[in-house]
């Protein structure tokens, strides 16, 4: 299964941006967190509750990227991609429907979140709807 040149440049959008963003979150807390109009202080509990999700999601980067290259890692990359980039949006309309509007970078980091994840939807659409390689409908479950 290789992957198209539309799925490798979604891929490699979201791996990266996702892989920057975790890294910044996980070794650079204060500075990203600056970004958003955010100060974080010196909570050692908050910084920690910060960079444990800053890695998983430089982790989630790196399969994304992975994919692109090794590809019995695509369906992985693809799966992660598409999970990251719906999840983070979603939690973010959530939030804005029971917090209310928070900044413009804020907006502007959901915007862009918004267009991953379309991108994502375009490029992996004609997979969606393929069953899995191996798993088959005809033989009863055991």
């Amino acid at each position: 299964m290789r992957p198209t040149l539309l799925e490798k440049t979604a891929l490699g959008l979201s791996g990266l941006t996702a892989l920057t963003i975790g890294a910044f979150i996980l070794f650079a807390p204060h500075a990203f967190y600056a970004g958003y109009g955010i100060r974080l202080g010196e909570d050692t509990n908050l910084l920690s509750e910060l960079r444990a999700p800053g890695a998983g999601l430089a982790g989630f980067g790196l399969l994304m990227l992975l994919g692109i290259w090794r590809h019995a890692v695509l369906p992985v990359g693809m799966a992660v991609a598409l999970t990251v980039f719906t999840t983070f949006p979603a939690g973010r309309l959530v939030a804005l429907a029971v917090d209310g509007m928070p900044s413009g970078s804020v907006i502007g980091a959901l915007v862009v979140e918004l267009i991953i994840a379309a991108l994502c939807l375009a490029a992996f659409r004609r997979r969606l709807w393929q069953p899995a390689p191996g798993l088959s409908t005809a033989q009863p479950a055991r």
